[in-house]
């Protein structure tokens, strides 16, 4: 298996996430309280970074959308759009949409049916049990299966996959990525509390913004050429 070699952006990218893993791990085994309440706490350092990790990837799928926008067909456009939308709405959801921010009230309808009384959708309850939980963590977990493993090796394989993601502009992971989200994945078991999902959604954050500036496949999708 061919590794591919690393560019200077994602080893900055790399560098910060082992930096915040670092400092979550330690904080977890040895101060869980501050790791709660201050390191991963809502709109603390890990959840803003979230934010602004899926702001920049949604801001990178904008960019490509309209710059190459003349020289592609409408499947390459739907494919952008879909995933520029997909993380904006991934990074509205992660700050509430700005309520906490600004202050604005939650509606009676939140208040009654989200696990934290916000306004996202994320944390909505139905029939006791959190959205959270059944879709954005379960069906989340086998997308990133296939996407990560899976796909990767099809479009190697199999041409007419290749030629499938390459006309929905589907990015194509290098092995580095599937590696660092293996590693992540381990890392994470190591931090006993509920709040490490956190770190978990950063190292998403991190890994898919680099996903996007720089996958197997970008001279394919990503130029104008292309």
């Amino acid at each position: 298996m061919k590794i591919n070699t690393l560019t200077k952006t994602d080893k900055l990218g790399y560098v910060f996430l082992i930096i915040a893993f670092a400092f979550g791990l330690y904080y977890a085994n040895t101060d869980l309280n501050y790791f709660e309440t201050v390191y991963a706490v809502e709109d603390g350092f890990v959840e803003n970074s979230q934010f602004v990790l899926l702001l920049c990837s949604s801001l990178l799928l904008f960019y490509y959308f309209f710059k190459f926008f003349k020289h592609k067909n409408a499947s390459w456009k739907l494919g952008v759009l879909v995933m520029a939308i997909a993380f904006f709405f991934a990074s509205g959801e992660e700050i509430s949409w700005g309520q906490r921010i600004f202050n604005v009230q939650s509606s009676e309808f939140f208040i009654e049916n989200n696990a934290q009384h916000e306004t996202n959708l994320h944390n909505m309850v139905v029939d006791g049990e959190k959205i959270n939980k059944l879709i954005f963590s379960q069906l989340l977990t086998i997308l990133l299966v296939i996407y990560l493993l899976i796909l990767p090796i099809l479009y190697r394989k199999v041409a007419s996959i290749k030629k499938l993601a390459n006309l929905f502009a589907v990015p194509i992971v290098k092995w580095h990525h599937t590696i660092a989200f293996l590693i992540a994945t381990g890392l994470i078991v190591f931090v006993h509390s509920k709040k490490k999902w956190e770190l978990y959604e950063l190292a998403f954050a991190v890994i898919f913004l680099l996903i996007f500036i720089n996958p197997l496949n970008k001279r394919e999708i990503f130029t104008a050429n292309s």
